[in-house]
């Protein structure tokens, strides 16, 4: 019998990400020494080693042979180098490797999610990309835009869309997005956007609001349609019931112990700019790096109306509610207010975040072909693991198109139906919160 013929398979998706770790490391160490070798060949003052050195440093600074167009620093002009370097498109060597690293976690999810190969123009994208064709990658997604629609096309490149939008970032001709590409290329948490580069503290200059809450009287209908069975499925469909007019629901427990808990639910981000309201696109875009916004401290007041300091609570949150809840999460002034026990990240962007109290059980609930839990840079398919204390379940259904695959009441029905293991999870982690429903109260939440 003739020896069998090895089959041709895909990349092992594990070996892949080792991979994209140590290209991210390499780039790291490759960018620390060329900041090392720009602040001693710009130094004023004479190298002990004589003006050879400098000669040589700045060389090596700017050849290709070497670290590439590399300068770096603070001083006067390596700023001035590095922005000629940017306008004739030339590139560092550390740049080099982070992108090299990038392509390999988009070739890691397509081994993942096949769909993005199998589409003729998704796959038109990712080849693009993995040929650093950056004008062609641009002009395919902007086609896939007008003949799909951004909903298809965003809910199909999720798996790899913070990833894609880094690599575009260290690519494009924008020298402001450059470092939060770099930062998604080496698993740091985002301190600028990945668009136009625009940083985390102007965000909060635009997102001041002092948080006002004002308690909200339910029409008959909505008290009626709320959940009082303590299971998540029934939390995500009183959050999706809640809407995103600024509504927020906590619930009073006795527990199957005796004890008096509060699950306090929290909804997403509303349409567009909303003066009045917390939860508008400035507001989720400043939540992502920020951890006190105006939504936190609107929640902050509701809670000191309602709650007993020193009680046990739980935050369940959808969206840009998820991210507020990990804020709240993290703040030491909330912790010494309540204790925090759960919190529950709904379809949100909370992996770069970490509870100030260890003790705080953390769980995310992702589908994969939603966009919005990668907003912060980290998606399921990540080569990172989520931080320390963190339990993800992340799935992928068949609902390809966004925002529809975003809704609370679709993410409500993949836990009924798709992924029971996640649900007896999270039902088991809030068991303690589980009992008679004794107080229902709503707040209407204001930015100021």
């Amino acid at each position: 019998m003739s020896p069998a013929v090895p089959s041709v398979t895909e990349p092992d998706v594990a070996s892949l990400h080792e991979v994209c770790r140590e290209l991210a490391e390499a780039a790291d160490a490759v960018r620390e020494a060329a900041r090392y070798a720009s602040r001693v060949a710009l130094d004023p003052r004479p190298p002990s080693a004589g003006g050879g050195a400098r000669r040589a440093l700045l060389a090596a600074l700017t050849d290709p042979r070497g670290f590439g167009w590399a300068p770096l620093g603070r001083h006067p002009l390596a700023g001035a180098l590095w922005l000629a370097g940017v306008l004739t498109s030339r590139e560092s060597l550390a740049v080099t490797l982070a992108v090299e690293g990038l392509k390999a976690r988009i070739r890691a999810a397509s081994v993942r999610h096949p769909e993005l190969l199998e589409n003729p123009t998704t796959s038109r994208v990712l080849r693009a990309i993995d040929e650093d064709r950056q004008a062609e990658a641009v002009r395919v997604f902007k086609g896939l835009l007008t003949e799909k629609g951004a909903e298809y096309a965003l809910a199909l490149l999720a798996p790899s869309f913070a990833d894609i939008m880094a690599w575009n970032a260290l690519t494009d001709e924008n020298p402001f997005n450059d470092e939060a590409g770099w930062q998604i290329a080496t698993g740091r948490p985002l301190t600028s956007d990945y668009f136009l580069g625009v940083g985390a503290r102007v965000w909060s200059l635009l997102d001041r609001g002092a948080g006002r809450a004002e308690p909200h009287t339910p029409s008959a209908e909505l008290l009626e349609g709320l959940d009082t069975s303590g299971t998540i499925v029934g939390y995500v469909r009183n959050i999706g019931r809640l809407g995103t007019g600024g509504l927020l629901l906590a619930q009073q427990v006795t527990g199957p112990d005796g004890v008096g808990r509060y699950v306090i639910q929290l909804a997403g981000m509303g349409r567009g700019f909303n003066a009045d309201g917390p939860q508008d696109l400035v507001g989720a875009i400043d939540a992502v790096a920020a951890a006190e916004t105006p939504y936190t401290r609107a929640v902050v007041k509701a809670m000191r109306r309602l709650v007993p300091s020193g009680t046990e609570v739980a935050l369940v949150g959808h969206s840009l509610g998820g991210l507020t809840a990990m804020n709240l999460a993290s703040s030491r002034d909330f912790n010494a207010l309540y204790t925090v026990t759960h919190v529950i990240a709904v379809g949100s962007p909370v992996d770069r975040k970490q509870a100030a109290d260890p003790r705080t059980r953390v769980v995310s609930l992702v589908n994969e072909h939603d966009i919005v839990p990668s907003l912060e840079g980290r998606s399921a398919v990540s080569p990172y693991a989520p931080p320390a204390g963190f339990t993800e379940f992340a799935w992928a259904d068949d609902t390809h198109a966004f925002p529809l695959c975003h809704a609370a009441e679709r993410y409500a029905h993949n836990l009924e139906h798709d992924v029971p293991h996640a649900r007896a999870h999270v039902d088991s982690e809030l068991a303690p919160f589980r009992g008679r429903v004794t107080g229902t109260h709503l707040f209407t939440l204001h930015d100021r």
